[in-house]
């Protein structure tokens, strides 16, 4: 009970001395120092009374509970990153142009002997000496040098080929079909073309001398400067000159 006494006793003086000091600034004539001094003596007592009595216990201030959920911060979504296409000025190109494949002569011979057709190849300078190329197709084929001597081409495909200074002496090329075919300065010695398609055919320079000609088609074909000596010749052929 005394206890309780004191303390509002020593809070009433607090009180009484906070008058006696407003009292007393309000008596000064200088209105800055009035005003700053005023002030400091009101922050003083606000701070005095806002102290609990001595001797009491102050409760601690329950932290302020927050009614809303708390959540959690998410990210931003990763935007795609959207990569440049590379420009050609700054890009190296990996792909180079291959060409295709020449097969070889060597090859070429070996598939018109496997399946004896060759259509368009290259045989330039073949060896095809004494070889059985009956009925074959070659339509088209480069034979430019190459060496058929004793070769059998008996109703062989010879259309539009190259055999411009091939050896064709003592072959075998009744009822081929030479039309259009390139036979510049060809050596046909002693080859039999009896019933042959010569039609349109350039045997310019060719050694004819004792050929075959008997039912030969040369319509058309041109013999300037060929060699036709002892050929035997069916009456009537005409030679482009």
């Amino acid at each position: 009970m005394k206890k309780s006494t004191g303390k509002k006793l020593t809070h009433w003086l607090l009180t009484a001395v906070f008058l006696v000091l407003v009292a007393g600034f309000s008596l000064l004539d200088q209105p800055i120092a009035q005003a700053q001094g005023f002030s400091r003596v009101v922050a003083l007592v606000k701070s005095e009374l806002s102290r609990p009595p001595l001797g009491s216990k102050r409760m601690p201030t329950p932290p302020a509970s927050s009614t809303e959920p708390e959540t959690a911060e998410v990210p931003p979504p990763v935007r795609d990153q959207q990569v440049a296409a590379p420009t050609p000025s700054t890009t190296t190109s990996v792909r180079s142009e291959v060409a295709a494949p020449v097969e070889s002569v060597a090859a070429n011979v070996k598939r018109l002997l496997e399946t004896n057709q060759c259509v368009g190849c290259n045989l330039s300078g073949a060896d095809l000496k004494d070889m059985n190329l009956q009925a074959a197709n070659l339509e088209g084929a480069n034979l430019r040098k190459a060496d058929l001597e004793r070769a059998n081409l008996q109703t062989t495909n010879l259309r539009s080929a190259n055999l411009q200074g091939a050896d064709l002496g003592k072959a075998n090329i009744a009822a081929a079909n030479l039309r259009g075919a390139n036979l510049f300065d060809a050596d046909l010695e002693k080859a039999n073309l009896q019933a042959a398609n010569l039609e349109g055919a350039d045997l310019q320079e060719a050694d004819l001398e004792k050929t075959n000609l008997t039912d030969t088609n040369l319509e058309g074909a041109n013999l300037r400067g060929a060699e036709l000596e002892d050929a035997i010749r069916s009456t009537g052929i005409m030679t482009r000159t």
